[in-house]
């Protein structure tokens, strides 16, 4: 007989299941599936009885009310269009803004009559609409039944009758289906189902109860309106611009807009939240972890997509990603930051792209950024890991934040770029602007990151053999120096840095910095006693190829004679701060007398920095030093952004509306190697699509000339932008204004 007590022999744990990971659906947690495609729709039955059939069915309908036409009356010369400010969509449907009435012209079988007939227009939008989700939205003229949507009659004429309809301010955003149904003794008939029915409704910055409503006229055109952007980039001392067309009109645009949301997965009810909205977009801007619009690329390696200085608008970025479901590559910040703004300004949600010169990355919580010296004052490039973007954009969007205190809302920060994760996504806000200038880091979203990268103290330290740390030296004005945006109807550009911070060394600075102590945001609060040696670097503007010379001018305040060992050391960098390559290293000691100064001139030639160069060109020279006497440590900073040649762009033609006109791109290689895998690209707002044209070599000193043509859609002031891309030469820009007529 077996021994009852015997243990059971353990069998092998069975292999893990290979291959994709099953998708988990709402199976036995919910009655229906949320809806989170605005692309799905449920069809409606034509005609829902009250009472079953008889046997032999119902009677003819023919002596009811019928609906023979339904004009949604969507051109864009008429009304609806131009008062809801959506005439440049390049659209055949209805586009409205919610919290505005639109009208609609029915077209019955009789004239109607108010006592007898009883009739409905309804909306519906995603699959499953519910009248309590607010995805299903009955309304109806007749004044004895409410709706949460506004309507009355404004028109009869024979059989016609012109509906007005007022979305509620709060509905949700994305493309709905009209119907519109008759009510019968025996039932309810309905129109069927129809595409020219179709209508989209956005965000309405014009309506006082919408949560963008922007009471500024001439901010709100800008920043709904405006199609040709300006983005900021370069250095502090150096601002130079880049033009885009943000194209949010343009064919397609909204339709890839709405397909972004619908990748989220984010549900039908949430879109009518702008809060809720702009930070889904923020995650799904990038790839990282959702498959979103566009590919991060900062190494230089651009083989498999466009170099992100490649790009002139944010048009084929997202008919690309619409198209083929697939990320495009690839982007850097200002990329990010302007196909973002495309998708808020498409919305109807207000929004400018900002740039934030020298903006600190904070990857640990704190308000330093950290540059390790070694005993004799040479920086540990090893050691020193903290880096200060040259600049970083992001965006700002308007809408109130009903979730914070009262005085909270306003401007947003949202940045698309992914930087740091934000509730286990790569995202970032919003984040309130006046919580950001007073200290209010505890309010969400990633208020205390932004706070951070205009903030932050840079920290040197001198690090001894031991490895111990001694504080040397505190600048507390170098991050966050300009914060700039263009300004609303004009070229030029805006500094909105008091918008985020107050003047550096006031006394509301420094309780907004103990406020953000308060909440965990630490910082330096030591003051090392400042040398009596002061470095002044000259400010250069150099193209780039050509050799220049550079004064470093020291600077004794003491009495007595000083004596500096100084390192000079001279690196390319990526505009990120991030270290490439030095190309130049210099170890002089300078002797300075009592109260004077003594100038060092460093000699750079191009042959030590041209091979090392990588894009954006910039160079960056840090000089730091020892004092012999005193052992106090002196350090100063210089970056040079060498300017690229330029693309000539000429336009000529009559200037007219649906006249043929001509784009000439021209460029001459100025260096002495050739060219290789050259890209060009040309487009212009409202006047021209994406084009592009490839070629495999510019031999040097040789000139190319590309003549496009094009037939301007529409009037106005706008330009041609044009880029010129290859692996040896970023970041090369030309463009022509352009004046069209009727």
């Amino acid at each position: 007989m077996a021994d009852q007590s015997a243990t059971p022999t353990p069998s092998p744990a069975p292999p893990a299941p290979t291959g994709p990971t099953p998708k988990v659906t709402n199976r036995g947690r919910t009655t229906a599936p949320i809806a989170i495609s605005n692309s799905d729709t449920t069809d409606i039955p034509e005609f829902e009885p009250f009472v079953a059939p008889g046997p032999r069915g119902f009677p003819p309908l023919t002596e009811f009310l019928d609906i023979n036409d339904v004009d949604m009356m969507r051109k864009p010369d008429e009304n609806n269009k131009i008062e809801h400010h959506t005439t440049l969509y390049s659209s055949d449907v209805l586009i409205v803004r919610r919290g505005q009435e639109f009208q609609v012209k029915i077209t019955f079988n009789r004239p109607y009559k108010p006592a007898e007939d009883k009739f409905a227009v309804e909306f519906v939008i995603g699959s499953n609409p519910q009248y309590s989700k607010g995805t299903y939205i009955p309304v109806f003229p007749a004044k004895e039944r409410k709706s949460s949507w506004e309507s009355r009659i404004t028109d009869t004429s024979d059989n016609v009758v012109t509906v007005g309809i007022t979305p509620e301010a709060n509905a949700i955003v994305g493309k709905y289906h009209m119907y519109v149904t008759v009510v019968t003794p025996f039932g309810v008939r309905r129109t069927k189902r129809d595409n020219s029915r179709d209508l989209y409704i956005l965000f309405n910055p014009w309506a006082g109860d919408d949560a963008v409503f922007l009471d500024d006229e001439e901010e709100r055109t800008e920043c709904v309106m405006n199609e040709m952007g300006i983005i900021y980039h370069g250095a502090y001392e150096d601002i130079a611009e880049r033009n885009w067309n943000y194209g949010q009109f343009n064919y397609g645009v909204l339709d890839a807009c709405l397909y972004i949301m619908d990748k989220s997965e984010m549900p039908i009810t949430n879109r009518g939240d702008p809060i809720k909205v702009a930070r889904k977009a923020s995650a799904m801007l990038n790839s990282r972890d959702d498959d979103g619009v566009l590919v991060g690329n900062w190494s230089g390696d651009y083989t498999y997509g466009v170099a992100p200085t490649s790009w002139t608008g944010s048009t084929e970025i997202l008919l690309t990603y619409y198209k083929s479901r697939m990320p495009v590559c690839y982007a850097q910040c200002w990329v990010y930051a302007a196909v973002f703004n495309t998708f808020l300004r498409c919305l109807g949600i207000p929004a400018r792209v900002v740039t934030n010169y020298y903006s600190a990355h904070d990857n640990d919580g704190n308000l330093k950024t950290d540059i390790i010296l070694d005993e004799n004052g040479r920086i540990d490039r090893n050691r020193t890991r903290d880096s200060i973007w040259n600049y970083h954009c992001w965006n700002e969007c308007y809408m109130s934040r009903p979730d914070l205190p009262l005085g909270f809302g306003g401007w947003q920060v949202v940045d698309a770029t992914p930087q740091e994760t934000s509730d286990g996504m790569y995202r970032c806000g919003p984040a309130s602007v006046q919580a950001i200038k007073h200290g209010q880091t505890c309010f969400p979203f990633d208020a205390s990151f932004v706070f951070a990268e205009i903030n932050s103290d840079v920290v040197f330290y001198s690090r001894s053999k031991e490895g111990t740390l001694e504080l040397v030296k505190v600048n507390r004005t170098h991050v966050g120096r300009l914060v700039l945006t263009k300004t609303p109807g004009d070229v030029t550009r805006r500094d909105i840095t008091d918008q985020y911070k107050f003047p550096e060394g006031s006394t509301e600075e420094r309780t907004v910095l103990e406020k953000a102590e308060e909440y965990g945001c630490k910082r330096e609060t030591s003051n090392p006693p400042p040398a009596d040696v002061d470095l002044v670097l000259s400010t250069l503007e150099i193209s780039i190829g050509d050799d220049f010379e550079m004064n470093l001018e020291f600077v004794n305040h003491s009495n007595q004679q000083r004596t500096v060992d100084a390192y000079i050391s001279g690196s390319v960098v990526y505009y990120t701060g991030v270290h490439s390559s030095e190309f130049l290293f210099r170890n002089p000691k300078v002797k300075i007398g009592p109260n004077k100064s003594v100038k060092e001139l460093v000699v750079v030639e191009s042959k030590n920095y041209m091979k090392r160069l990588v894009e954006q060109a910039n160079l960056h020279f840090i000089v730091t030093g020892k004092v012999k006497e005193t052992g106090q440590i002196v350090t100063a900073t210089k970056l040079v952004t060498l300017h690229n040649p330029k693309l000539i762009v000429q336009v000529s033609g009559a200037g007219k509306v649906n006249e043929e006109m001509m784009a000439t791109v021209q460029f001459t290689n100025p260096f002495s190697f050739s060219l290789e895998g050259v890209y060009i690209r040309v487009e212009g707002p409202g006047i021209m699509l994406p084009k592009f044209k490839y070629y495999s070599l510019i031999t040097a000193g040789s000139s190319l000339t590309w003549t496009e043509f094009f037939i301007p859609q529409r009037s106005g002031s706008t330009r041609v932008i044009a880029t010129l891309d290859c692996p040896a030469l970023r970041q090369v820009y030309g463009q022509a204004t352009v004046n069209i007529v009727d």
